[in-house]
C-alpha cells in the first residue's frame, strides 16, 4: 500500500509540475488553454476555472498528463477524424490566441517550459535538503578487495579519501558520485588523495582500464573499495517487525556467539554468514542475559548489485560515540545550499544524457532503463526511509523526466523544439507530411523504450 501511494504521489507531483510549466507560460504568452489534465482516460474529477473557462481534470490513469491549448490544426484534425463531431465555434479574437498563430519564439517558450519546470523542481527539492543539512559517512576505506583495482593502486585499510581529481571529498556519497562519473567516462585512471592511518598524505593513481561499465553495479564494489566499519560486538540492536529474525525468536540485546557451530568474533562475521546463505537454515547460539539459547533462522534472499544475498532483518547495536567518529554533519547557508542545488541538478542532468548516449552506442547496458514497476518500488522504499530520502528520490526522477522530454524525439517536447528550430532555419513551418512521419517515428521509438523498460522491470521482479 505504501508503494502504491508513494508511486501515485510521485507521478502526481512530477506530472502536475511539468504540465503547470506549459500551462503558465502559455497563459503568459496569451494562448487560450482549454484543458489541464492530470492522468488520462475517464475523468474522476473536473472543474472549470478562470475567465478562459479552462477545464481542470484528474483522470483515472495516473501515468502522465497534458495541457490542451486552442490550436486550429488540432481542431481541423479532430473534424477530419470524426466528421460528426460538433465543432466548437471561436471568435476571431479567440482564434488570434490559438497556439498555431503564435510566433515561433513563443511556441518554443511554451514547449520548453514543461521540462524546465521539472528541472526547477529538482533545484528547489535539493535546495530544501541542503538547507536541512546533510548527514554522511566519512570516506574511510575499509577492507580492500584482493586483486582489485584499488589493491593494485596501493590503497590500504583506514585511509581517508580527501580529494578525487583535486575536488574536495567529505563523504562517501560524494566519493561514490565522483568515481561513478569518472569510470563511466572516457578516462582510464583517476588521481585520488588520501590520508593514511599514520596521518601521512598519499597521492595515488587508480587505473581502471577494462572495468565493467554496468551502471547497476556499485562503483565502489567494482573498484575494490569497502566502507570502513569498526569492529563491533555481535550484539543485536534492532529487529525489524515481521522479519526472519523476529519470527525466529531473536531479540534486541541478544549476543550471537556461534553460527553453525563456528565461533563469532564480531558483527561483520554475522553479516558475512547471513549474506552467504540465502534460503539456507542457520543454527545460532545466542546469549540472552545469563542464558544460552539455540535459535534457527533461514535468511530471505535479496538481490543486490546483481548478487543474491541473505538477510534476516536484524541490525547491530552501535555505540553513539563510535558512530560519531564515522559520521559527518554538513550545514549550508541559503545561498550555499542554492548553489549546491543548481550544481547537483546540472551534473545529474548531464550525467543522465551521457548515460543515454552510451546506451545508444552500446557502451553501457540497457538494463539501466527502468519502467513504472521499478519507479514504484523505489518510491515505496524511499518513502519508508523518511521524508528527506523521498524528496531526494523526487528530485532525481524529476530530472529524469525533464531530460527525457528534451530529447529530439517527435511527440516529446524536444521533438517539437526540433521542428521549431527547423522552422527558424528554413523560414517556414515544417510540412504536415513531415510532422506526421515524425510522429510515427516518435511513437515507434517511445514504444521501443517502453518495451525495454517493462522487460527490465519484469527481469528485476523475477530476480527478486
Amino acid at each position: 500500500m505504501m508503494t502504491l501511494i508513494a508511486f501515485i504521489v510521485t507521478i502526481g507531483i512530477l506530472v502536475t509540475i511539468h504540465e503547470f510549466g506549459h500551462y503558465q507560460v502559455a497563459r503568459w504568452c496569451g494562448v487560450k488553454v482549454l484543458r489541464f489534465s492530470i492522468g488520462f482516460g475517464k475523468p474522476l474529477w473536473q472543474k472549470t476555472f478562470s475567465k478562459d473557462k479552462t477545464e481542470f481534470v484528474i483522470a483515472a490513469i495516473p501515468l502522465g498528463g497534458f495541457v490542451k491549448m486552442l490550436d486550429e490544426k488540432e481542431l481541423s484534425l479532430e473534424q477530419a477524424q470524426n466528421p460528426h463531431l460538433k465543432q466548437a465555434v471561436y471568435s476571431e479574437v479567440e482564434l488570434n490566441r490559438a497556439f498555431n498563430r503564435q510566433s515561433v519564439w513563443k511556441r518554443i517558450a511554451i514547449v520548453l517550459a514543461g521540462p524546465l519546470a521539472n528541472l526547477l523542481l529538482a533545484i528547489v527539492l535539493f535546495w530544501t535538503l541542503f538547507l536541512l543539512g546533510e548527514t554522511g559517512m566519512r570516506p574511510i576505506i575499509g577492507e580492500v578487495t584482493p586483486n582489485s583495482f584499488a589493491e593494485k593502486a596501493g590503497f590500504t585499510e583506514q585511509e581517508v579519501i580527501t580529494k578525487i581529481e583535486n575536488k574536495t571529498i567529505k563523504t562517501w556519497q560524494e566519493a561514490r558520485w565522483q568515481l561513478l562519473e569518472i569510470t563511466l567516462g572516457s578516462q582510464s585512471n583517476v588521481s585520488i588523495e588520501t590520508v593514511d592511518k599514520n596521518n601521512a598524505l598519499q597521492n595515488r593513481v587508480l587505473a581502471f582500464s577494462g572495468i565493467n561499465k554496468d551502471a547497476e553495479k556499485d562503483v565502489l564494489d567494482k573498484l575494490g573499495f569497502t566502507i570502513y566499519q569498526p569492529m563491533l560486538p555481535a550484539v543485536i540492536g534492532e529487529i525489524l517487525p515481521n522479519s526472519v529474525a523476529a519470527k525466529g525468536g531473536l531479540k534486541t540485546g541478544d549476543i550471537i556467539t556461534q553460527i553453525d557451530q563456528k565461533n563469532i568474533a564480531d558483527w561483520q562475521a554475522v553479516v558475512k554468514s547471513i549474506q552467504k546463505n540465502p534460503n539456507k537454515q542457520l543454527n545460532m547460539t545466542v546469549k540472552r542475559v545469563n542464558e544460552m539459547l539455540s535459535i534457527s533462522v533461514t535468511p530471505d534472499a535479496l538481490v543486490q548489485n546483481n548478487q543474491t544475498i541473505g538477510r534476516i532483518g536484524a541490525a547491530v547495536k552501535v555505540n553513539e560515540k563510535d558512530l560519531s567518529l564515522l559520521r559527518v554533519e554538513l550545514s549550508y547557508t541559503p545561498l550555499q545550499a542554492l548553489h549546491k542545488a543548481v550544481i547537483k541538478t546540472r551534473d545529474t542532468a548531464i550525467f543522465s544524457l551521457k548515460m543515454l548516449g552510451k546506451m545508444i552506442m552500446g557502451e553501457v547496458s540497457l538494463k539501466g532503463i527502468s519502467g513504472p514497476a521499478t519507479i514504484a518500488q523505489y518510491a515505496g522504499e524511499s518513502a519508508n526511509l523518511g521524508i528527506k530520502t523521498f524528496l531526494g528520490f523526487l528530485a532525481l526522477v524529476s530530472i529524469s523526466i525533464g531530460v527525457l522530454n528534451l530529447l529530439p524525439i517527435p511527440v516529446l517536447d524536444g521533438g517539437h523544439l526540433m521542428y521549431y528550430v527547423a522552422e527558424i532555419i528554413k523560414g517556414s513551418p515544417v510540412s504536415e507530411y513531415m510532422m506526421l512521419v515524425g510522429q510515427k517515428i516518435g511513437f515507434a521509438v517511445l514504444g521501443l523504450l517502453m518495451s525495454i523498460a517493462i522487460f527490465n522491470d519484469i527481469n528485476r521482479l523475477i530476480a527478486s
